[in-house]
């Protein structure tokens, strides 16, 4: 009876844990929503075509300079 490869047991859990913890990652994920829900990629909207401004609506935020 020829003998057949088996993983070693120490990769085997390596590998269990390593599909655990991606499961797990992706359950709080899904769970706690988008970090930024405002965000766009470029291209899916915002834009000066549909109604909003050039730069994806953040003109606020690249103001520099101090004082009111």
């Amino acid at each position: 009876m020829p003998w057949l490869p088996v993983p070693p047991p120490a990769l085997c859990g390596f590998l269990l844990l390593l599909v655990l913890a991606f499961t797990v990652s992706y359950a709080v994920g899904s769970a706690s929503g988008p970090v930024a829900p405002g965000m766009h990629r470029p291209g899916t909207g915002g834009g000066a075509e549909n109604g909003g401004t050039e730069n994806g609506g953040m003109e606020e935020h690249t103001r520099h300079g101090g004082g009111g």
